[in-house]
């Protein structure tokens, strides 16, 4: 049986957990670039020297922020592949994307620190956020080997040019243990990076307040031609 948590390891956790949850409420107000223990420390109702017991510094706190939005940006994201049938490969991509776009739209602030302008001298430390970091882009590859195992996509498997870009997706593809060829990593590379920028134009307003109607609509076009990208349509 796990070993039960001793009560202070338990006030330890829900102490972090306030912590992470009056960071992102900072996040939304004051922005990345302006993120204060101290302000968290105010608003926790601890002097500010408490808080760097838990936390060392503004940019470790960033760093909990990062991985925070990342794992509940994956979660998510696999709430949403799990309610499809794994043999629906392009209606798995579609959820993936759609609970993306959702996930940004009701969380712009987490989003704009994971995915826009990066906070200036903070670099996330790559031994934390790089496992939480590529869970949506595991996802998508998955639903990607699983239909080419299937049998399921038309993309021809061609040859990449030029060979060092071959050399490249190769060892890509050992990387992940994928079997699919080295033209549907490609297009694959193509649809994940689609996906976050049609998701970010309109997160950070780029289409402007009156282009559509709904925006909705023309990711849903969008979201369509990405699975087409990738042999699924």
């Amino acid at each position: 049986m796990p070993e039960t948590p001793s009560p202070r390891a338990r006030a330890r956790e829900q102490t972090m957990r306030d912590i992470v949850r009056i960071g992102r409420v900072h996040l939304a107000t004051d922005g990345a670039a302006a993120l204060s223990l101290r302000a968290v420390a105010r608003d926790l109702g601890v002097v500010s020297s408490a808080v760097y017991r838990y936390v060392a510094s503004r940019d470790e706190l960033l760093t909990l922020l990062v991985v925070d939005g990342y794992d509940e940006l994956g979660d998510a994201v696999d709430a949403a592949v799990e309610r499809v049938d794994r043999d629906s490969h392009a209606e798995r991509m579609r959820a993936i994307g759609r609970a993306v776009r959702a996930w940004a739209l009701a969380e712009p602030a987490t989003y704009a620190l994971l995915f826009g302008s990066p906070v200036p001298g903070y670099e996330a430390p790559a031994e934390q956020t790089t496992g939480p970091g590529t869970r949506v882009v595991g996802r998508l590859v998955e639903v990607w080997e699983d239909a080419w195992v299937a049998g399921a996509g038309s993309l021809p498997d061609a040859p990449v040019a030029p060979r060092r870009l071959a050399r490249d997706l190769a060892r890509i593809r050992k990387q992940m243990g994928i079997t699919a060829p080295d033209a549907l990593v490609a297009r694959g590379m193509l649809a994940w990076a689609a996906l976050f920028g049609c998701v970010s134009f309109e997160v950070f307003g780029q289409y402007g307040a009156s282009t559509f109607t709904d925006p909705k609509d023309i990711f849903e076009l969008h979201l369509d031609a990405l699975v087409e990208a990738v042999g699924l349509g």
